[in-house]
């Protein structure tokens, strides 16, 4: 199954962390791949190594990546944790596979939406598929199981309040 959390609105990663913290529960293993995250920056990175032997999460990401910027780095760090979860699964230890902003390193022209439609057409075994980030390309649209939309009414952020500890990462 392919599961997409998208949009503007909180909640994607934490819905796809819900689903991995559930799947434990069920002696299910799950490989998180977080695209544009540096790791040791948010709290999930953290406390899953630490308390879940059967979440392995793994951080791939540079500082922020803003319009106009070099992407450089950012594409070599992409195409690394694009490889490393490949290999990995190769392994076929994991029910399922969590592909943390994925769409954004798609729309950011990081990874390309052909060899990611490429894997997913081909895995190389029966795997669930969970992926998050704000943008969508029909392509996955097309072939998600299941599909839901964050929608942001409200946020912090529009006050210029910065990112909360804990709450936001």
């Amino acid at each position: 199954m392919i599961i997409l959390f998208i949009g503007d609105g909180k909640g994607k990663t934490s819905a796809a962390l819900g689903i991995a913290l559930r799947a434990s529960g069920h002696k299910m293993d799950t490989l998180i791949i977080q695209f544009m995250k540096k790791q040791g920056t948010s709290g999930e990175q953290n406390i899953l190594c630490e308390s879940f032997k059967n979440i392995d999460i793994f951080s791939f990401g540079a500082d922020f990546l803003f319009q106009g910027n070099d992407k450089t780095e950012h594409i070599r760090i992409a195409q690394k944790a694009w490889s490393f979860m490949k290999e990995t699964l190769l392994r076929k230890k994991y029910h399922i596979l969590m592909l943390d902003e994925l769409t954004v390193a798609i729309e950011y022209g990081l990874i390309s939406v052909d060899e990611v439609m490429d894997f997913f057409k081909n895995p190389p075994y029966e795997i669930h598929i969970i992926i998050t980030g704000r943008y969508a390309p029909s392509e996955l649209l097309n072939i998600a199981d299941i599909a839901t939309e964050m929608k942001k009414i409200k946020h912090i952020y529009d006050k210029g309040m910065p990112a909360i500890e804990g709450i936001d990462f």
